[in-house]
């Protein structure tokens, strides 16, 4: 999510691509709405298959359809998005893990990304019968 604070961050070229792809399916959009892909990663993608098993949505389309039209409702509400910046500050500040030093965590980071990932899970759209 960016809000345009950070202009380096999206670069600007995947910025103005971004702009330029949602100028160009919005009329579509607005007639059928909008398909897309998503990944998550590991931990993420566990949080979604365990709500979907305790019966919370049916499928990854219905969470990101739930949660996104609870984002864009929590939008207009800046106090309650500022208190949930704060209190997630305030988590990572009273984590009790160790912290460390900014280039250990760099280098780890590095050979994270560096890393071959292995192919993601796809989840398969129920066949009509």
């Amino acid at each position: 999510m960016t809000n345009g604070a950070d202009e380096t961050c999206p670069p600007k070229e995947l910025r103005e691509w971004a702009n330029q792809q949602a100028q160009g399916v919005r009329d579509a959009a607005a007639e059928g709405g909008l398909r897309f892909q998503a990944y998550l990663p590991a931990k993420l993608a566990l949080w979604l298959l365990d709500r979907i098993e305790q019966g919370m949505f049916i499928d990854p389309s219905e969470a990101v359809f739930v949660l996104l039209h609870e984002a864009r409702e929590l939008e207009q509400h800046s106090d309650l998005r500022q208190e949930l910046l704060k209190r997630r500050i305030l988590s990572a500040a009273d984590d009790p893990r160790p912290s460390i030093p900014a280039e250990e965590f760099m280098a780890k980071f590095e050979a994270t990304r560096k890393k071959p990932r292995p192919e993601p899970a796809v989840w398969l759209p129920k066949q009509e019968d």
